[in-house]
């Protein structure tokens, strides 16, 4: 079948030979024992090598339906190939919603599960925390189970699995009651004005994130998702009043992140109550960008040293800004997760949305993790980072018991790759 060249955003383009995409999982699994080296392609939004093959590349977006809804237990079966935004419109109309979704929505479910993709808020995990049970077709072709209900624990392995283990073909997954959300944009919040109070900041939501395009030592733009109709306590502070407090304006038109860019493909701002799943994206979910005409790195520290880290990565922001397109930082719940960014610490995150230089940004991004290494800075795995192999694999713990699970799913290594050979092997 016609094989798939390069990635969404054009940067990267790949080595396999073939492309198929099954019907099955039967096909599926005949593929994979067949296959000398293979891997799967979800919607390509990755940035770096970490999906690429030189032999087979393999889709799932023909296995993309809603399997189950087991309404006792709460949770939502689905096939490897389906998309946020689908499962968010099936799940809506049934009452149920995902604790946290990422900034698109047109992303796989497998795929942003398989890197450790996440949305923002202090009491929200990864998007991979939302999995009870995965299936995945191992390298002999053979299938495997992982669940929560195990006593080996080693769904917390298989979950983020880097697309190392194999082809996940079916994910379970834990799911809320439906809710309602309010989103408001707040301008102008400079950066001294959070020494000692970013922690306060980041509590004023459900979910949120400041945007800068690092021109001044300052965020442009602050985006605040909270929980329709929520009760404050005495204690709790009106998050506008603080805002105002430290300097910041509450916008009272709908914004684009970008600078310049119109807010139309924008979700609601504006404290317009709408369902989660329309509010806790950045963009629609009717909004499938056409190209990725844009480069994306991200980094991870503990929230602990979330200030001190933008202090220093406002150090040299005269020679990140004019690379920059914009730049959001969130945060993140610890979690359990072998190979998340965020395991065993409340994380903060730093994403950065670059002009499509590739050149360029890569002779940057080592300046960017000299200013970040004293924080133990972690890599998204997905996306531009130019970190010694060494220097990551010594992040993670887990790494050991990675190891010998990839073993143990993929003995001879086809789903493999240059990537994985340097940061995990």
């Amino acid at each position: 079948m016609r094989q798939q060249t390069s990635n969404w955003a054009g940067n990267y383009s790949y080595s396999s030979k073939r492309f198929h995409e099954p019907q099955s999982i039967e096909e599926v699994q005949e593929l994979v024992s067949g296959s000398r080296r293979i891997k799967v392609l979800g919607s390509r939004h990755s940035f770096n090598s970490i999906g690429d093959t030189d032999e087979d590349h393999l889709s799932l977006a023909k296995l993309d339906r809603v399997i189950d809804l087991d309404r006792a237990n709460g949770r939502v079966t689905v096939e490897g190939g389906i998309r946020y935004g689908e499962l968010c419109t099936f799940l809506h109309e049934n009452g149920y919603a995902l604790h946290n979704l990422a900034s698109l929505p047109h992303i796989t479910i497998a795929g942003a599960c398989a890197t450790g993709t996440h949305g923002s808020g202090n009491g929200n995990g990864n998007l991979a925390t939302a999995v009870h049970a995965m299936e995945l077709v191992k390298g002999n072709g053979e299938t495997i189970q992982f669940t929560r209900d195990q006593s080996d624990a080693e769904l917390a392995g298989a979950a983020i699995g880097l697309g190392a283990l194999g082809v996940v073909t079916k994910l379970t997954l834990n799911v809320l009651p439906s809710f309602d959300m309010t989103q408001h944009v707040c301008e102008g919040l400079q950066l001294a004005r959070l020494d000692g109070r970013i922690d306060e900041v980041f509590a004023l939501g459900y979910s949120v994130s400041l945007f800068t395009d690092w021109r001044a030592s300052a965020f442009n733009q602050v985006w605040l998702k909270r929980l329709a109709g929520a009760k404050r306590g005495r204690e709790e502070t009106d998050a506008e009043e603080l805002l105002a407090g430290l300097g910041a304006s509450l916008s009272r038109v709908n914004l684009n992140p970008v600078p310049g860019s119109a807010p139309l493909n924008c979700s609601e701002q504006c404290g317009i109550p709408g369902p989660w799943h329309e509010r806790l994206p950045h963009f629609r979910m009717n909004f499938t960008p056409s190209s990725g005409n844009e480069l994306q790195s991200e980094y991870f520290v503990a929230r602990k040293d979330v200030y001190d880290a933008l202090r220093a990565l406002d150090s040299i922001r005269e020679q990140i800004a004019p690379l920059l397109m914009i730049a959001e930082t969130r945060t993140i719940a610890a979690d359990d997760l072998w190979m998340s960014p965020c395991y065993d610490q409340d994380s903060a995150a730093f994403h950065f949305t670059w002009k499509p230089d590739t050149a360029a940004v890569r002779r940057l991004l080592p300046l960017m993790e000299d200013k970040l290494e004293p924080f133990g800075v972690r890599p998204h795995w997905s996306k531009l980072f130019e970190m010694e192999p060494k220097t990551v694999r010594g992040r993670y713990s887990k790494l050991p018991d990675f190891q010998a699970l990839a073993g143990k799913c993929d003995p001879e290594r086809k789903f493999g790759n240059e990537f994985l050979e340097s940061y995990i092997y």
